[in-house]
């Protein structure tokens, strides 16, 4: 039983002693820096049940609490507030029940549980990955690790967009205009081709509407009726009869793309464990339009396309396959969700990592699996998050202004060789070396910079501002992880005895009682940031942990202590600190150096 339960157990009982009042719920707090204390239980909500002065039933609980838990050692109220001061035998007990184990916070999976896939990335084969690429597999991997380290099994997976107007845009422009240019005769990545394509249509297209224009037709006409799109168009038609020549084309140019994607996706640290196309699971969703016909689930208009009327349920209607019998993204994503299901039959439900432009989308996509009558419909979740602006402005793909994520990576690393070799921190490194921790810095920053972000706000980014050794950024987290692995480095951890039986508990340093507290909070943030789908809730809960800390080194002679028992109990707080970070940025996607 924890702590908190055996208080909340012993609350309960003063009141029903006292009062004859049996309380449903207790609120507890944790105790504000000025006053003295650990715990701090919220007398206010008490009053609609207990009648009386909020001191005074403070006062009595406070005195029940002293009497009968052994862990409480006084109280104090202020107020309406009972602050509840825990004695350092109960923290000194916890740590060393914790302080071996490397994997303190994590939950192992239960066989029985329902696993979840997280979907992340799911790029178009049209360009290549920019910014708002990164946040979102930034996000998803890091959602996903932080599932398992919850308890629950999980499988990565992404939706690679490969079929569709946008793709045949890229390779009609290649066609008209690529002259037999490939990754290897160009020197560079096959999604930078690609993508290279994707900009050069947009410009043709302009060019011809702007000429329609000029003949003497409107804009809207010119728009629909350009050349260049109609002929784009067409190919679409022929890429799903299965035209021998479209289809090879398209294979030739998403082979090209998806070698860029496995570069673009291993700089960044993330990966897969399993992979769908567009193109192989459309033709499932149109299969299940025909399906939703019969159930009455969707309706077919005089044109042919058919719709899903949601008005009833306070949405709209919404198409699910067009006229000339051709999928849209809903009868993919339908199709996708099915064949998930199919292939993992242990899935429960599922995360989609998506802009929050998408939001609508979502909330169709699952009211519509609802209605086909799949009973993991309601356990479907939409990670929606904010867009990431840069100083500069909005990026547009197809105008060629977006910030390809492998340049925002080695710029990353730059930034962070500058801002080192400024700071002269790298004596006797060697050149390899370096360039490895540039890179591990780099990539720090970007990562915890996004991360740190609650996933609902949009970010500005600035790279200048995420690469700093002081503040909320993951540099200065691995600093301090470093700095610890010095400590440990000179104290030679294994010659270091356990602190059992520690000291007297009335001799433990009030800096090495707040951070037992603050590693004792880990658990309980691991399972609340998986609750809330939030990166957000770990990467500040390490920026807490990591002040924690160097307040304690501030105060407190670690290697310098005046005995061996109080520099054992120092020197191993110092290396669980160090352990719950590397964890903590683990589930961030973040490595930290050992030397920095």
């Amino acid at each position: 039983m924890s702590l908190q339960e055996t208080l909340l157990n012993y609350v309960k009982q003063a009141v029903k002693s006292d009062f004859k009042i049996e309380l449903e719920t207790v609120e507890f707090q944790a105790t504000r820096k000025e006053f003295a204390g650990d715990i701090t239980v919220v007398i206010f909500p008490m009053l609609r049940f207990v009648k009386g002065n909020p001191v005074q039933i403070g006062e009595i609980i406070g005195n029940y609490l002293v009497e009968h838990v052994a862990e409480v050692k006084a109280f104090n109220v202020v107020k309406g507030f009972l602050n509840i001061e825990i004695s350092d035998a109960y923290y000194i007990c916890f740590f060393n029940s914790i302080k071996d184990n490397k994997m303190y916070g994590f939950v192992s999976p239960k066989a029985e549980e329902k696993a979840i896939m997280v979907e992340y990335s799911s790029p178009n084969t049209n360009k290549p990955l920019h910014l708002g690429h990164v946040r979102n597999n930034l996000l998803g991997y890091s959602v996903a690790e932080i599932l398992k380290a919850s308890g629950k099994k999980v499988y990565k997976t992404q939706i690679i967009n490969d079929r569709g107007i946008h793709i045949c845009k890229s390779m009609l422009a290649w066609k008209r205009f690529g002259n037999g240019e490939t990754p290897e005769s160009s020197g560079l990545k096959g999604d930078k081709l690609v993508g290279n394509y994707y900009v050069k249509f947009d410009q043709e297209y302009k060019k011809e509407i702007q000429d329609l224009i000029s003949k003497g037709g409107s804009e809207d006409d010119a728009k629909k009726h350009a050349p260049i799109l109609i002929e784009a168009q067409n190919m679409l038609l022929k890429w799903e009869a299965g035209d021998e020549e479209v289809v090879a084309l398209w294979k030739k140019m998403n082979g090209w793309v998806y070698e860029g994607f496995a570069e673009s996706y291993k700089n960044l640290g993330v990966d897969f464990d399993t992979l769908y196309y567009e193109s192989n699971t459309y033709l499932l969703g149109k299969e299940f339009v025909a399906e939703g016909l019969k159930l009455g689930v969707f309706q077919k208009e005089d044109d042919g396309s058919v719709w899903c009327d949601l008005t009833e349920d306070g949405l709209d209607k919404k198409i699910v396959q067009r006229a000339d019998g051709t999928a849209v993204y809903m009868t993919q994503d339908i199709g996708t969700a099915i064949q998930r299901i199919k292939d993992f039959p242990d899935v429960g439900g599922m995360v989609y990592t998506v802009g929050n432009e998408q939001d609508y989308h979502f909330q169709v996509l699952f009211l519509i699996l609802k209605k086909l009558g799949f009973e993991w419909a309601k356990n479907l979740y939409h990670l929606s998050y904010g867009m990431v602006d840069l100083p500069s402005g909005k990026m547009k793909s197809r105008e060629g202004t977006v910030v390809d994520a492998d340049d925002l990576i080695d710029d990353m690393s730059s930034t962070a060789e500058e801002i080192s070799e400024e700071l002269g921190k790298l004596d006797g490194y060697s050149k390899e070396e370096k360039k490895e921790l540039y890179k591990t810095i780099g990539l720090g920053a970007l990562k915890y910079y996004v991360l740190k972000v609650d996933p609902k706000k949009r970010i500005l980014f600035d790279p200048k501002e995420s690469i700093d050794f002081q503040g909320n950024t993951g540099p200065f987290i691995q600093y301090t992880y470093a700095r610890i692995q010095s400590i440990l480095r000179k104290a030679n951890l294994n010659d270091v005895g356990a602190p059992d039986g520690y000291r007297d508990e009335t001799q433990l340093h009030p800096k090495e009682k707040e951070l037992i507290k603050q590693i004792q909070l880990f658990p309980e943030v691991v399972q609340n940031a998986a609750d809330n789908h939030s990166p957000a809730l770990i990467a500040n809960y390490t920026y807490d942990l990591v002040k924690e800390f160097n307040s304690f080194y501030q105060n407190v002679s670690i290697l310098g202590a005046d005995n061996d028992s109080e520099k054992a109990l120092r020197v191993q707080l110092s290396h669980v600190v160090a352990n719950t970070i590397k964890n903590s940025f683990g589930l961030l996607g973040i490595h930290v150096p050992e030397r920095m």
